[in-house]
């Protein structure tokens, strides 16, 4: 997969992208990953990529031109456009994994107090929040957006069953895991995982994934 990603904050990506798993898969080629700066593509000799909003208001918007520019030198014909913005559609597992199905993605980050409707409207194919509230900028997001696609494309995870059984795959949060030592300052692990009798730890496990659900995020089990 090839994922480019358009920010004004390229360096808040580079240790993210090059430790763990992340760094492995670059090395691997599961996936071929760039970041570039929207001010490669300003013009004037302060590379402004932002102006004040037509109509007044506070902050600044980030203007049409750059971000066009860009977009004619990054994409190609099978790119999926996101644009990462707090009003975009809630990311969620399905998402990702749709996105984790595309050749190429182009990512654009939120800044200031946004974008110039027009790129929204011609631009992008997704827009993607990654919850109800406010980061600096997008570059976060779209840090956000990359790990969470990532898992699903083949042989990023080192035991594809890690995939399958963690945190809200199947509308469940994850059981409870406990390690060595069985006994820790008087607390112990549950019995049944000391049994051997993997179905009995099954049936233990997604016990404790519906009560945890019901518990923590009631609305996962809404119909």
């Amino acid at each position: 997969m090839k994922i480019d990603v358009l920010t004004l904050f390229p360096q808040m990506l580079d240790g993210f992208l090059s430790e763990s798993m992340m760094g492995r898969a670059r090395s691997s080629g599961i996936v071929d990953l760039d970041i570039h700066n929207l001010r490669d593509w300003a013009k004037g000799k302060h590379k402004q990529v932002d102006d004040r909003p037509f109509g007044g208001g506070a902050g600044m918007v980030v203007m049409p031109e750059p971000v066009f520019d860009a977009f004619d030198s990054l994409q190609a014909a099978d790119t999926h456009r996101v644009y990462l913005a707090p009003d975009g559609e809630p990311l969620t597992p399905k998402i990702a994994q749709s996105l984790a199905s595309k050749k190429r993605l182009l990512l654009l980050s939120g800044h200031y107090e946004g974008i110039d409707e027009r790129i929204r409207e011609n631009l992008i194919d997704q827009e993607i929040s990654i919850g109800d509230y406010v980061l600096t900028n997008g570059t976060l997001a779209a840090a956000v957006l990359i790990d969470c696609l990532c898992r699903f494309l083949p042989g990023f995870l080192g035991e594809e069953k890690s995939l399958t059984s963690e945190s809200f795959q199947g509308s469940l949060l994850d059981f409870p895991q406990f390690t060595r030592p069985a006994v820790f300052r008087d607390m112990p692990i549950p019995e049944v995982l000391l049994s051997g009798n993997h179905a009995e730890i099954e049936k233990w496990r997604q016990r404790e994934r519906e009560e945890r659900t019901r518990e923590r995020r009631p609305d996962l089990l809404e119909d």
